[in-house]
């Protein structure tokens, strides 16, 4: 990776400046950018996009707008010192040979995202960013070697993602952050979400298991029996060789039976935190991101907005505060002007008068079967999904909404488990049962469906 040069800063020919903002102290301040998430998220949120040569560019797009709102919206008192991408080489590593059905039942990327892989690499070294892949070990391996590396030379560390297992690595001076929800995660956040402390994060994770990546856990023990079981025990050996003193249970017998299945889950969940260091710390550092190549990428792939951001459009006013770290109005598509380009927003239109009695929270199978019958009756519906996660491929379905009319609508639950893991999971029609019934009529070609979106709920 060569050394960030100085001179033109986001498209403009003027003396150097840095383009991130700087922290107020002398810590030095590591960034670690969770690039894959960055991916999957970008390409979601995204209608199917082309560049002039028809080569699909939706996520690319959205990875680059990620990577500039990043820039812009970290703070004078918080921004990095130093910044670095990482970024997942192949979809196997160590693991694998540890246990070969690890992640053996995710799906394949998408056939439009796999020829944007190697594109948004190239937007990554546009940016003059250091981008950090090695084969054998994932993005999360890394992140965590970088992280201990960095803490041991006294700096702070900010994770940008809100991955769960990432959570093992929150400190003193290391926190995460959540783009998408713009939240620091921090102590007492893991501790939210989990109802244990970061070190015992791993514990949990090992004895609920992950579907997602296909790690075992315990069968039967979700995360509010895990949390329980951490809470009463203190880890996971103490809870393992607690288990046949418990009193009879089919949790103790799984907890027995199962126990190689849970040490095995541990070591897959830990993260590996010596991998060696392809790129020096200090060489990380942020100074200027120079005109070329990120010009003649943007120009490339037609991402017009963004060129217009930086200088080379006719907002040059907004470029140079975006160089001077001073805050701008929230990004628009490509193509599309945002608010201060326009002079100033539009005035959105009146609502009509909603009728909160009018929507239902449909909890058992013959009301969503009313529902299902209305659709057809009017021959259209419009669904969206709820799910908990932006990553659509490792998403989990917590509930549907169907809308008839303006003002006729419905939320149907599947995957709500209360405020918190241990709060009690509130009344639900099964998932397979509602599921079956919303499969024949999505699938009927007489009903119109309605979506936004629709391309994350179709993933």
């Amino acid at each position: 990776m060569p050394k960030h040069q100085t001179g033109a800063i986001w498209g403009q020919d003027i003396a150097p400046q840095r383009c991130y903002p700087r922290r107020m102290t002398d810590q030095k301040h590591l960034y670690l950018v969770d690039g894959s998430a960055f991916i999957f998220r970008a390409y979601y949120s995204l209608p199917a996009l082309t560049n002039p040569e028809g080569v699909p560019v939706g996520a690319i797009l959205g990875y680059t707008n990620m990577l500039w709102k990043l820039a812009e919206d970290l703070h004078a008192a918080d921004g990095p010192t130093h910044l670095a991408v990482v970024l997942d080489k192949s979809g196997t590593s160590f693991r694998n040979e540890i246990y070969d059905q690890y992640k053996a039942n995710r799906p394949e990327a998408p056939e439009d995202l796999k020829p944007q892989f190697p594109i948004i690499r190239d937007a990554t070294r546009a940016f003059s960013l250091p981008m950090i892949e090695e084969e054998n070990v994932e993005a999360d391996d890394m992140i965590a070697s970088y992280t201990k590396a960095a803490r041991a030379k006294g700096w702070k560390v900010t994770i940008v993602s809100s991955d769960k297992d990432l959570m093992q690595l929150v400190e003193p001076d290391v926190d995460m952050f959540d783009t998408m929800k713009d939240i620091r995660i921090g102590r007492e956040e893991v501790i939210a979400k989990f109802g244990v402390g970061p070190e015992l994060v791993g514990d949990i994770l090992s004895l609920m298991g992950d579907s997602a990546d296909n790690i075992p856990g315990v069968p039967g023990v979700g995360p509010k029996t895990a949390t329980k079981l951490i809470t009463e025990f203190g880890d996971l050996d103490a809870v393992l060789a607690a288990a046949p003193d418990m009193k009879p249970s089919k949790m103790r017998e799984n907890l027995i039976e199962h126990e190689d299945k849970a040490r095995l889950s541990r070591i897959l969940v830990t993260l590996k935190d010596d991998c060696p260091l392809p790129i020096a710390l200090d060489d990380m550092e942020l100074r200027t991101i120079p005109e070329e190549p990120l010009v003649g990428f943007l120009q490339h792939h037609g991402f017009k907005a963004l060129l217009k951001r930086i200088g080379k459009g006719t907002d040059t006013e907004a470029a140079n505060r975006a160089i001077a770290g001073q805050p701008k109005a929230t990004m628009a598509g490509d193509g599309a002007a945002s608010a201060p380009e326009q002079g100033k927003a539009a005035k959105p239109a009146e609502m009509p008068p909603i009728d909160v009695n009018a929507y239902a929270c449909v909890t058992r199978a013959e009301e969503l079967d009313k529902w299902i019958a209305r659709a057809r009756e009017v021959g259209h519906v419009a669904f969206d999904t709820e799910t908990d996660s932006l990553e659509a491929v490792t998403a989990k379905l917590a509930g549907f909404s169907l809308a008839i009319t303006p003002g006729e609508a419905c939320y149907v639950p599947l995957g709500h488990g209360g405020t918190d893991l241990l709060a009690e999971t509130p009344e639900q029609i099964p998932l397979a049962d509602a599921l079956s019934r919303l499969k024949n009529l999505l699938e009927d070609d007489a009903i119109l469906k309605i979506g936004q979106n629709l391309k994350y709920d179709m993933g």
